[in-house]
């Protein structure tokens, strides 16, 4: 069982958690779209994880705070009606099989 950092209410079935949890022995940090179900034991709505979202290792939380930084930025520069700054850093490599 992971830690709940936050819920995000995405729809009346659905939210965006972030949570830190543990696979194969590695925390991660845990971005996943959640959607409410009945327990069948219960009969209780309860919220189960989709495929859909991202896994990120916690070495990697400086890149997506600088993501979310860089967003503020954008989001602040539009409400200003100034040109949004775009993004001229390297490209990340594909990688190839």
């Amino acid at each position: 069982m992971g830690v709940i950092i936050k819920d995000i209410k995405k729809n009346n079935n659905e939210i965006i958690r972030v949570e830190v949890s543990e696979f194969q022995e590695k925390e991660l940090i845990n971005i996943r779209i959640w959607f409410q179900a009945m327990d069948q034991n219960t009969g209780e709505f309860i919220f189960k994880p989709t495929q859909k979202g991202v896994a990120l290792q916690l070495s990697e939380f400086a890149e997506l705070q600088d993501a979310v930084n860089r967003l503020a930025n954008y989001i602040k520069d539009k409400d200003t009606g100034n040109m949004p700054e775009q993004f001229s850093g390297e490209k990340v490599k594909e990688e190839t099989k």
